[in-house]
């Protein structure tokens, strides 16, 4: 009876390690897209910031999000600061001045800077062909960062084009996270 115990207790928690957002590389998701087209939804971090720290603790642990994060898009972690190459567009961007011997900040990633990112944590989403709809910059907790996973998933961003329609959109969304 002990070993049963034991086994099915161990079955658990592996089942609740193993619900996690299915991160890939930016060359990875778009592989991906090209087999089944799909939004990206892109974390951009460093490894020096507290508020992307928070992020991953407590919204991308959150099971709402991860659900509908690994439903409705490809999710790519993407160092900002790091030094992995991205080829994106016909392009490779890559980060010249990376130093791996500093400690703390170091430089920005070509790619950061070509998608305008500036602030720590930042999402960034891609339209199922790998255009870039729009970066979302800070920190979000679930009911905050599903605002912008519905709107984008569902395409209403495209309707919110005033200043007006996004205060009237924020007003009717009903977070269930």
């Amino acid at each position: 009876m002990r070993y049963f115990i034991l086994i099915a207790l161990l079955l658990s928690v592996s089942t609740i390690n193993s619900q996690e957002i299915k991160w890939m590389t930016m060359g990875e998701a778009l592989a991906a897209q090209k087999v089944k087209p799909k939004k990206i939804f892109m974390d951009v971090y460093t490894t020096w910031c507290g508020p992307c720290k928070m992020l991953d603790k407590n919204t991308f642990s959150d099971k709402e999000v991860i659900e509908y994060v690994n439903e409705n898009y490809y999710a790519v972690k993407f160092n900002a600061e790091g030094n992995d190459p991205i080829d994106y567009k016909d392009f490779t961007y890559t980060n010249p001045n990376y130093n791996p011997e500093r400690k703390g900040r170091n430089s920005q990633h070509l790619f950061a800077h070509a998608l305008k990112v500036n602030a720590y944590p930042s999402i960034v989403f891609f339209k199922e062909n790998g255009d870039l709809i729009q970066a979302v910059p800070g920190y979000r907790t679930p009911p905050q960062l599903e605002l912008f996973l519905k709107m984008i998933a569902t395409d209403d961003y495209l309707n919110v084009t005033t200043a007006e329609a996004w205060e009237k959109y924020q007003k009717e969304f009903k977070p269930t996270f």
